[in-house]
This record gives C-alpha cells, sequence and structure tokens, in this order.
C-alpha cells in the first residue's frame, strides 16, 4: 500500500565547466532558490526530509551532505544520501518519491538534490578508484593481472560508448551525420535554456564532423561537457500538491533496473563481452514503469521525453529501447523533425546531456524538465500541450537504467 505522489516544482543552478564562483554548499543553494520560488507558499521549514546525492569520489569530497546541511535548510531533519554513478540523479528521483509514498509518520514533502562540482576534483582518478576496487577483487579470485589489463582496455566512458556506438550503427547502417544531426538538435536546444552550458544555436552537422575523431565514431564536437551545477525537485501528496500548485505532475510509475553487474563482471563477463546496444536495462525498466503506469502504448501515449545520452549515438538507441520509436528508426525520426520541439514527440529539449553534464544531477534533471514541460514552465517549452512525460537516466557500465513516468493526471492503481 502507498500513497499517490506528485511533483510541485523543480529548480535548476546556472552550470559550466567551471562554476568558481560558489562553493558545493552555494551551488546547491541556487537549485533549491530556484526550485522554491516557483511554489511561493512553500518555504524551507515545510519541507519534511530530504534526498541527497552526488559522486563523492569526482571531487573528492566525502559525506558532503552533513556540511553543505544548512545550506539545504535540512538541520534537524531526515537526509538519505544517494550515489548509484550516472543514474544517481534518476536515482535520488526516485528515492524522494518513495520517501513521499511510504507514508512515514510526519514525512509527506521531500526536497531532492542532486549535484556535481567537476572543477574541484577529477572525475577520471574517481572513476579510476571503482575500477581498483575491482582489480583487487578479482586478481584475488585468482584471474591474473595480464587478463584484467585486457578487460580495461576499453579506455573509460569514452571507449565503451564508442564501442557501442559501432555496434548500433551496424545494425542502422547510419552515418556520423546521423550522429551529428543529434548533437546539432541538443545544443541549439540548449541555447533556449537559460541554465544549461553548452549553447550554441548556430551549430551545424558540418562544424561538427569537423572536429577531430576522439574514438571512432565519436568526434570532439560530439560529446558532452564536464559541468558544475545542481539541480532540486519537490516532491508531495497527492493532497498537498493540488493545494500547493496549479499543474501537480503525477509520478505513476517508475523502475530502475540493471542487467549486468559492471565493466569486469563477477568473473571477467562484463560488458566487453556483449552487445553494448542491446540494452535490457532500458526495455525492462520501461516495461515495469509502463505497467505501473498504466501505458501500453508509449508511441501514442507519451508526448514528451528526456533521455540520459552523453553520446548522440545514445539517444538514438534510448528512444528506441524505451519503446518511442520501432528499432532502427530513430535516425529517420531525427531527420524528419519529429523530435524536434515543435515535432510530434519531442526529446530532451533542454539540450539533455549531451549539451549539460553536471553528474550527479544530470539523471534528475531529465525528469525535472520533464515535469516542468508538463507544467508548462520549462525553458525552452514544447507548444503543444504536454499530458505525459518520461524522465530516463543511464549509468554503471551501459547496464544501469532509471525511469520515471509523470502525468497531469494520477493513473496509478495501488493495491
Amino acid at each position: 500500500m502507498g500513497r499517490q505522489v506528485a511533483i510541485i516544482s523543480a529548480g535548476f543552478s546556472e552550470h559550466a565547466s567551471k562554476r568558481s564562483d560558489v562553493s558545493m554548499p552555494e551551488l546547491i543553494s541556487e537549485a533549491i532558490e530556484d526550485c522554491l520560488k516557483k511554489v511561493p507558499s512553500l518555504e524551507l521549514k515545510d519541507i519534511d526530509a530530504y534526498v541527497n546525492g552526488n559522486m563523492p569520489a569526482f571531487e573528492g569530497a566525502n559525506i558532503p551532505e552533513l556540511w553543505m546541511t544548512d545550506w539545504m535548510g535540512a538541520r534537524n531533519k531526515p537526509v538519505l544520501r544517494v550515489t548509484t554513478g550516472g543514474t544517481t540523479g534518476g536515482s535520488v528521483a526516485i528515492g524522494s518519491y518513495y520517501t513521499v509514498a511510504a507514508g512515514i509518520p510526519g514525512i509527506d514533502t521531500v526536497l531532492a538534490v542532486a549535484f556535481e562540482q567537476q572543477s574541484q576534483g577529477d572525475t577520471s582518478v574517481g572513476l579510476a578508484s571503482v575500477a581498483y576496487g575491482e582489480i583487487s577483487i578479482l586478481n584475488s579470485l585468482g584471474i591474473p593481472y595480464d587478463r584484467l589489463s585486457r578487460l580495461l582496455s576499453a579506455g573509460a566512458a569514452i571507449g565503451v560508448a564508442a564501442y557501442q556506438a559501432t555496434t548500433y550503427m551496424n545494425k542502422t547502417r547510419i552515418t556520423e551525420e546521423d550522429l551529428a544531426r543529434v548533437v546539432v538538435q541538443n545544443r541549439r536546444n540548449a541555447a533556449k535554456t537559460w541554465w544549461t552550458h553548452l549553447k550554441m544555436p548556430n551549430l551545424t552537422i558540418e562544424e561538427v564532423l569537423d572536429t577531430p575523431y576522439i574514438q571512432y565514431p565519436l568526434r570532439y564536437g560530439m560529446v558532452c561537457p564536464a559541468s558544475d551545477g545542481a539541480c532540486a525537485m519537490l516532491f508531495t501528496t497527492e493532497e498537498k500538491a493540488k493545494e500547493l500548485c496549479d499543474i501537480p505532475v503525477y509520478v505513476n510509475g517508475v523502475a530502475s533496473i540493471a542487467n549486468e553487474t559492471a565493466v569486469l563482471g563477477y568473473d571477467g563477463s562484463g560488458s566487453g563481452q556483449i552487445d553494448p546496444s542491446v540494452q535490457l536495462g532500458a526495455m525492462k525498466s520501461s516495461e515495469l514503469a509502463y505497467e505501473q503506469a498504466g501505458i501500453s502504448f508509449p508511441r501514442k501515449e507519451i508526448d514528451y521525453a528526456e533521455v540520459y545520452a552523453p553520446f548522440p549515438n545514445q539517444e538514438l538507441m534510448w528512444v528506441e529501447k524505451l519503446g518511442l520509436f520501432e528499432e532502427t528508426t530513430a535516425p529517420k525520426m531525427y531527420e524528419t523533425g519529429v523530435t524536434a520541439p515543435n515535432g510530434e514527440l519531442p526529446v530532451n529539449c533542454s539540450g539533455g546531456v549531451n549539451s549539460t553534464n553536471a553528474i550527479g544531477a544530470s539523471a534528475m534533471e531529465r525528469p525535472a524538465v520533464a515535469a516542468l514541460q508538463i507544467m508548462g514552465k520549462a525553458s525552452n517549452q514544447v507548444p503543444k500541450t504536454v499530458h505525459t512525460a518520461i524522465g530516463h537516466g543511464w549509468g554503471g557500465s551501459l547496464n544501469l537504467c532509471t525511469l520515471m513516468v509523470m502525468a497531469d493526471e494520477p493513473k496509478r492503481k495501488w493495491r
């Protein structure tokens, strides 16, 4: 048994490669202030609990939720910290949802805060710390270092994503031009969104293709930036939501699915040994969340989508794997304008992760923007009325997906 949960606001800090003008607590404070100003009748004292998340190893700053407590207004209130890699923000949002849905006495309104200030640390070192842990465990299980070194030769995120891109391109027979087209749409959308990082209103496909390769087929102009930024969302009960805002956004389905363990896997059989474009996690998470939300035909029933795609091939994959388009047809949808802000099914009108990537916040910015589209309050608001929208997160080693299905009407049937 649980309660119907609704989102009543979402806010952002300004994002940039280096927000050296603020400390980490000041950064998250910006997002909280932007979130609260959309709900004038709600104050910090009215928030019952907090869910907070980032990737501490990336900045080298441990348990940040303790030393930014006052900046969140969380003194003497329950705080839960979540870290799940690239999906951290999505997990923070889902954690906030369940905190309200659980019906814990005295907890009706929850503030979700996700952030990253990557300029304060070294993301590559942070990622390496995870790999070192796996290496030591697998070596103790008898796997020799020479084999482990071969398993680690994928080349971190860009290497695994490039492998994923080539397998997807082989299936769909698309070209680099198709990848560049996705980038152009995202960067132009970002130029219409006040808080984003890479704003390129006049970017062309030719300019993207004129940049050097990082690893084929991904070029420098195709990949996401490293951003400093924060996002905040307010979750509350259906009853309070109706009192606090004009258009509550009801959370009708959530899912978090991982289809394999990690790059190395339990015995060295991870992403390097499978087809990384299969994305079972995306398909299974959508099946679960859509079933909860009562969605049978996502292509017809979903009006807007925010998907987590640092690289353009991933955006094409996600919209297919999440059931928005048939397999191998996504490139054509981008070419014909179906996914543009004025298209039949707009995707990533915020510019997505390809334009702004504060890692801890990125997966929460997807449902945050989708919720604002339903409310009619997004920076790059689509012209049509959005009734149902999804916010997707991705992380781990191509394996973990989060999904939140939202609508302007409650549809979930509790049992």
